[in-house]
């Protein structure tokens, strides 16, 4: 699920909000869904624009978002755990909203540089079992390749494919990624 602007957010949670049954059920289900920005504030309970107006969001998970006066900009990186153990992560936020999550939900990460949530609590994102939630973008999963092999093992562990695909070269996403760690100051 992907952001737009709070006009396109409207048009979009009136449409989903019609589908949530399903969505909750997929959710339950262990169906894994990537959520960005827009996407993410979606699936909280509202979104409240600077003017104090409540667009509401589907519900399904516990957090809420309001806008911000500073928008979010710039290159995030954030620690996360993929099937226990560390990974560093690297993106692009750019956002107006700050959001913060309730008990029902556990963050994506920990922020090492940028806002992240909300640019005061430290975390990114939220997960809520096969669902994550994120602000980065840039693109998230190409220069990610280890939490894009993540979903694509879920996607195909529900299909009942016991066993991976043959790992794809990774080598010239993983060196971007040590180069924009280092360019952050990060050092592995």
């Amino acid at each position: 699920m992907g952001g737009g602007s709070d006009r396109e957010q409207d048009l979009i949670a009136a449409d989903l909000d019609r589908k949530k049954d399903n969505l909750w059920s997929a959710i339950e289900a262990g169906v894994p869904i990537l959520a960005i920005c827009g996407g993410y504030q979606l699936l909280g309970k509202y979104y409240r624009t600077l003017r104090g107006r409540v667009i509401p969001g589907l519900g399904l998970l516990d957090f809420y978002t309001q806008a911000g006066v500073k928008r979010l900009i710039g290159n995030i990186a954030v620690k996360i755990k993929i099937d226990g153990h560390p990974v560093k992560v690297t993106g692009f936020e750019n956002h107006g909203g700050q959001t913060f999550l309730g008990d029902g939900v556990k963050p994506f990460g920990k922020v090492l540089v940028g806002f992240g949530n909300n640019g005061q609590d430290g975390f990114e994102g939220a997960r809520y079992r096969n669902v994550i939630c994120s602000y980065l973008h840039g693109p998230l999963l190409p220069k990610n390749p280890q939490l894009t092999d993540y979903f694509l093992k879920l996607a195909l562990k529900r299909r009942g494919w016991d066993h991976f695909l043959s790992p794809l070269d990774d080598r010239l996403e993983e060196e971007a990624g040590r180069v924009m760690l280092t360019r952050m100051g990060i050092m592995e």
